[in-house]
């Protein structure tokens, strides 16, 4: 919702500036249709890979936190449904994690074009634990 591209870009900025995270790298930016909930705005999706001296959580709680200065409120929100940003943490270096309110990598993230894409454009050969390179993983979803 609202100036997508610019919202996207004030949350990568963010990262970058961070006292504990580096921005890496940084897909372009992609228009795909909603999931879920269909009668709302295209989606503009992208990824980001930043270097971080935090732990998996406490990189959650900053993403979180950098959802909410820029003006997205999860309370009372239809899931799924528009929403100005929408910050996921997809990957932590090769962890698996599945504690209340984390799972990485993203348990959906092999069978999403929309993230696939992007993380292709980066960096090809990464591997998602459990799951595989993500560029084959792409090309299964053809």
């Amino acid at each position: 919702m609202g100036e997508r591209e610019a919202t996207i870009g004030a949350a990568v900025d963010e990262l970058a500036d961070g006292d504990q995270t580096w921005l890496l790298l940084r897909s372009s930016l992609r228009e795909t249709e909603p999931l879920g909930i269909e009668d709302q705005p295209k989606f503009l999706n992208g990824v980001a890979m930043v270097a971080t001296m935090l732990g998996p959580r406490e990189l959650l709680d900053l993403l979180l936190a950098i959802e909410r200065r820029l003006g997205r409120e999860r309370a009372g929100s239809i899931p799924g449904g528009p929403r100005p940003i929408d910050l996921d943490l997809l990957l932590y270096g090769n962890a698996t994690i599945n504690e209340d309110g984390l799972q990485v990598p993203h348990p959906r993230l092999h069978e999403r074009r929309f993230v696939l894409e992007p993380l292709a454009e980066i960096s090809p050969r990464l591997v998602i634990p459990g799951r595989g390179q993500v560029s084959a993983l792409l090309a299964e979803l053809e």
